[in-house]
């Protein structure tokens, strides 16, 4: 009799699971998560993940003790693991979600294929995002099709599961895999119960402002919805996400209070916030390049082969003497997260002003994120320095942001306490107060390296060629509900 082995990549769960619900179906079920050791030596994965990730299969272990069966976790090499199972259960087939992660995920993902076709091994993969593959790809109704998979049915954990009998790794401590600890301090914590009261209560307690409260790191820390880290390793599927927050939007229909329609507001909100996490998500899928290359090739190259390594510490350490910048980083680095303003804002400071890599700046913060998500963080990297012809250049001021996103100074004086006798807004420009701080200069000019950015950015913007390679780009990567409309040339 064949053994079904469903293979956990990021669907740490059982409910919304349709390679396990298949694999009930089918036999004997392994539940197996193979920990790769290639894979946290990686320069954009790092302690906090792995830590986070320990946490999420702990908590998905006993979710199996409860269901009767158990999560056999390997380490190793998948197809080394996936050639010892075989031999030691016999025929197996192979079941497992389809994952849009970083180059190496891809080329695990290839060798473990081409593994299972050597070896007349069946293997299939379900989406669980609404990304698509290959030939599927058509952006011009990418927006409906991605509605109607998230409107399916959330597929329900299944009633009866053979739970077949496989030995299990003990798993590695961080040290072990070469992880030495990063300075989390305040991590979110992992498991499928937390993932549904954070769910519960930015639906019904905390979203209600989700609108105004997602640009400030202050309030974005309780009104944002906080799913990402979950949504990141599967805790929860999007899928479920999307049919709480639709029911709750529906829930409020013909409500007329003022309450109701920012409540109403917000899930609009947070459901296209749904729809923008994939639309990023297929970008990386449809081009896994973008992860090193510019979507616009004509801007290869352009900040170098290398980035200025005293610059890149000061950005990754929080000293670069912009307070408010330092204080995002800082808070970043204490807790795993930050909102997407700020991570813009980061992202955009270590580009223009320092005019770093993306692709070195990215590893910092990839490495930063708890709920790092490889096909929204690359295409973001680009996006925010410029380097995908079809975007808006964005410049985000350091001192700008902090009036706007802290105007009484508070956030930056905690994150920042060298600075913590300045009073009020003067927090944000201590270069202007009459007296020396145990905090370093400012590491740049903002007006000296934003016209330098500028210059050298338009030099190539302007031209005949990287106007062509913008609109090639967008064809390819351009977020749009239906055909293009192109205009009529004579």
């Amino acid at each position: 009799m064949t053994t079904s082995v469903v293979w956990l990549k990021r669907d740490l769960r059982l409910h919304d699971h349709r390679p396990l619900a298949a694999a009930a179906l089918a036999g004997k079920v392994i539940f197996l998560y193979v920990i790769e050791p290639e894979y946290w030596a990686l320069k954009d994965t790092s302690f906090r993940q792995y830590r986070f990730l320990q946490d999420s299969l702990a908590d998905l272990s006993s979710q199996c003790d409860h269901a009767g069966g158990s999560l056999t976790i390997r380490v190793g090499d998948v197809v080394k693991v996936l050639e010892d199972v075989a031999k030691t259960h016999g025929d197996i087939a192979l079941y497992a979600h389809e994952e849009t992660g970083n180059a190496w995920t891809f080329a695990r993902d290839v060798k473990v294929r081409r593994w299972c076709n050597d070896n007349n091994i069946n293997f299939t993969e379900y989406k669980q995002h609404g990304i698509a593959r290959g030939s599927e790809l058509d952006r011009d109704k990418w927006a409906k099709r991605w509605d109607a998979f998230m409107a399916e049915p959330v597929t329900a954990i299944p009633e009866k599961i053979s739970w077949a009998a496989c030995v299990s790794d003990n798993i590695p401590s961080p040290p072990e895999l070469g992880l030495i600890h990063d300075g989390i301090l305040h991590m979110q914590p992992a498991g499928r119960v937390t993932a549904e009261y954070t769910l519960q209560s930015f639906l019904n307690e905390r979203g209600q402002n989700y609108r105004k409260g997602m640009s400030s790191p202050i309030s974005a820390e309780d009104e944002c919805s906080r799913l990402s880290p979950y949504l990141a390793l599967g805790t929860i599927s999007m899928r479920e996400v999307y049919h709480a927050a639709l029911e709750r939007k529906t829930e409020l229909t013909g409500q007329t209070s003022d309450d109701a329609k920012m409540w109403r507001g917000a899930m609009t909100s947070f459901i296209g916030r749904l729809h923008w996490h994939c639309h990023f998500m297929q970008k990386l899928e449809a081009e896994p390049e973008l992860e090193w290359l510019p979507m616009a090739r004509i801007y290869k190259g352009l900040r170098g082969d290398s980035s200025d390594a005293d610059r890149l510490y000061a950005f990754e350490q929080g000293m670069t003497g912009y307070p408010f910048v330092d204080a995002c980083m800082r808070y970043l680095r204490a807790t795993g997260w930050i909102n997407f303003r700020m991570r813009a804002m980061l992202t955009s400071f270590a580009s223009y002003h320092l005019w770093l890599r993306w692709q070195d700046s990215g590893d910092v913060l990839a490495r930063l994120f708890t709920d790092y998500e490889p096909g929204i963080h690359w295409p973001q990297a680009q996006m925010q320095s410029g380097e995908t012809g079809i975007n808006a250049i964005r410049i985000y001021s350091p001192v700008k942001q902090g009036y706007d996103q802290d105007p009484a100074g508070d956030f930056t004086r905690k994150w920042v306490p060298e600075l913590a006798s300045l009073e009020g807004k003067s927090v944000h420009e201590p270069w202007l107060a009459d007296r020396d701080f145990n905090y370093p200069k400012r590491i740049v000019e903002h007006k000296d390296a934003v016209k330098d950015a500028k210059s050298k950015l338009w030099a190539i913007r302007s031209t005949v060629e990287a106007k062509r390679q913008a609109n090639e780009v967008y064809e390819r990567h351009g977020s749009r509900k239906g055909p293009r409309r192109r205009a009529k040339r004579r």
